[in-house]
């Protein structure tokens, strides 16, 4: 890609505060689990279903914050060279996608979950890939392989355009 000028870049996220019930829930499960762990009467009687009560109130707790703090909101940019995708407050899952992989851009006015069979980073055969945070407006990129990655984002049109703006270049 050398030569190309750097030309526009553009940056969006999306959203979903409704998540944050979902990681209250969580949080909810953990305690629970810490409540159990630290009542000695409880240990003394039956030490393996107790055992297995925390365990399981820790482990599923643990999972629904990171799965839903993981997923509350994702980020897109875009540059003259790679549309980045970063998950979360920490931004893991993180996905670059080089300009050159990309064979179509499209943009998309509604996108739900059950589009892609439910919240968060995900993927289906013969389809592609996902992020998807909230119902509503997202692009779809077409690869060189023929597979779809699809994320939602707020402003999805203008990223749309720009991502052609630079195919367009790169076809030069």
């Amino acid at each position: 890609m050398t030569g190309h000028p750097p030309g526009p870049l553009w940056t969006g996220r999306a959203t979903n505060p409704m998540q944050w019930l979902l990681a209250a829930a969580g949080a909810a499960c953990v305690a629970l689990g810490v409540e159990l762990a630290v009542d000695n009467a409880a240990w003394s009687t039956d030490f393996i279903p107790l055992l297995m009560a925390v365990t399981g109130c820790l482990a599923a707790g643990l999972l629904m914050l990171y799965g839903t703090l993981a997923f509350v909101n994702v980020s897109v940019t875009v540059d003259a060279q790679a549309v980045m995708v970063r998950c979360g407050h920490i931004g893991v899952p993180r996905r670059t996608i080089p300009l050159t992989e990309v064979t179509a851009a499209d943009f998309l006015p509604r996108i739900t979950p059950q589009h892609w069979g439910g919240w968060g980073y995900r993927w289906r055969p013969h389809k592609g890939t996902a992020v998807i945070v909230r119902r509503g407006e997202g692009l779809a990129l077409t690869l060189g392989d023929g597979k779809l990655f699809t994320v939602t984002v707020d402003d999805a049109e203008n990223a749309v355009r720009v991502i052609r703006t630079h195919l367009r270049a790169l076809a030069r």
